[in-house]
């Protein structure tokens, strides 16, 4: 590490010789803390904790585990499992041939075009933030509820056009609380029982489960009889898309999944990724500075648009290098279905094939002062290895929505940056928490300023 590198908030990992019960409590805290601090020096790691696992931080391997041979593994149950109960068999879960048409319905959903033609919600939700913040001004305000608030605003908008047939605060409030109760890592997946098996926490977690299903179906109801928006918003195109190679039109049960979906995918990530970047930012005030120059030159005092996207550069490194440092899914999972092999090393079917990204985008082996806060990384001269940065995954099953986040991430810091100044609060430090996404533990509190 170089001695003029400005650390941000991170975990140590560290060498785990725990029990099976104490792996699964850490796990229920911060599932950052089971990762080895061996992942930033190797290219993979094995082990039989629980069942025979292996660690992959090698790009020509994920490349083989992600695309090359991607039908060999599928996302491991233990995932599914926390998944399934709230969003049931969506794209984001299903496998196979179940996976691949329901893909195909939805990949026209979020073309460039249509994502272009949802700039104006995205923009709309900035102005509105901006007005929020207003209020701040001389103060200091949690910047991470308040981009829960934005993205939630957007996912709205531009997924059920403002629909008033629903409680937006509740509806964040269910989504909240079912990530945070019931989709911490249990003992049961750890030892590697059945999903029929009941989860204490996840049952716990069935009531806001309900609001989030009968909430979808009334929409979807109110839709079929209203009649498609204009213009169309995401739902839309979802309740009228087809597989373009048997036809096949999705059930009610299969918009509702995918819709929620969209919903928790489409702001608790991009939400995340915003509050980090304005605590960096706040954290690295010459990056503010450049980031605060750009804007100001590209919009002046008005709202960023998808039209300035080509002018503000530094903007999308920062959002970019957010990304690397604390990635949304910081960690995923597969299981091998057959035998394979990883860099030399014997893959059995059944084994567990984990890709802590959280390591892997911080690993010693493939970054230069790797915990550093350095946007200049990504500048266009500079090129990765493209399975050397994963924040939305890649190969298939990339991200469907990573076009629609980066447009949505840059346009809000853009505006943000352009008309305020943000300065830590001091002892209001996150925590870099892993449960399901990995979050800001304590919130990001943010002195204001007008810019």
């Amino acid at each position: 590490m170089s001695h003029d590198a400005k650390i941000p908030p991170k975990i140590d990992l560290v060498r785990p010789t725990w029990s099976v019960t104490t792996l699964a409590k850490i796990a229920r805290k911060n599932v950052l803390e089971l990762i080895p601090e061996q992942t930033l020096t190797h290219p993979i790691i094995s082990g039989t904790k629980g069942t025979r696992w292996h660690m992959i931080m090698d790009p020509e391997a994920l490349q083989r585990v992600l695309q090359e041979n991607e039908p060999n593994y599928p996302k491991a149950e233990v995932a599914k499992s926390i998944a399934r109960p709230a969003i049931g068999e969506s794209v984001f879960v299903a496998d196979g041939a179940e996976w691949r048409w329901q893909r195909r319905v939805v990949a026209p959903v979020f073309s460039h075009r249509n994502v272009t033609g949802l700039s104006p919600k995205m923009e709309a939700a900035a102005d509105r933030a901006c007005e929020r913040l207003d209020k701040h001004v001389g103060g200091s305000a949690n910047l991470l509820d308040e981009m829960v608030r934005t993205t939630f605003e957007v996912i709205s908008d531009t997924t059920l056009s403002g629909d008033g047939q629903y409680d937006s605060a509740q509806v964040q409030a269910a989504f909240d609380a079912y990530i945070s109760r019931t989709a911490s890592a249990s003992l049961l997946d750890v030892f590697g029982l059945p999903a029929w098996v009941p989860r204490p926490r996840r049952v716990f977690g069935a009531r806001h489960i309900r609001y989030m299903t009968k909430m979808a179906d009334g929409i979807i109801v109110q839709r079929e009889k209203s009649g498609p928006q204009q213009p169309p918003d995401l739902l839309d195109l979802l309740m009228r898309g087809e597989d373009p190679k048997s036809g096949r039109k999705m059930t009610t049960a299969d918009i509702r999944n995918n819709l929620l979906t969209f919903i928790f995918a489409g702001h608790e990530t991009t939400a995340l990724t915003l509050a980090w970047a304005m605590y960096l930012c706040a954290f690295d005030e010459d990056v503010q500075s450049r980031i605060r120059k750009e804007a100001q030159t590209a919009i002046g005092s008005r709202t960023a648009t998808q039209a300035d996207l080509p002018k503000l550069q530094f903007t999308k490194q920062v959002i970019e290098e957010t990304l690397r440092l604390y990635p949304p899914f910081a960690m995923i999972a597969r299981t091998a279905q057959a035998a394979d092999e990883l860099m030399g090393v014997e893959i059995q079917a059944g084994d567990t094939v984990v890709i802590p990204i959280y390591s892997l985008h911080r690993s010693r082996r493939l970054w230069k002062d790797p915990d550093a806060f350095r946007p200049d990384r990504f500048a266009p001269r500079n090129k990765h290895p493209r399975y050397k940065f994963i924040p939305f995954g890649d190969g298939p099953r990339v991200c469907i929505g990573m076009s629609f986040a980066l447009q949505e991430a840059v346009i809000i810091l853009a505006t943000l940056l352009a008309r305020y100044r943000f300065t830590l609060v001091p002892g209001k430090v996150p925590v870099p928490r892993l449960i399901l996404t990995l979050r800001p533990e304590g919130g990001v509190h943010l002195n204001i300023e007008r810019a």
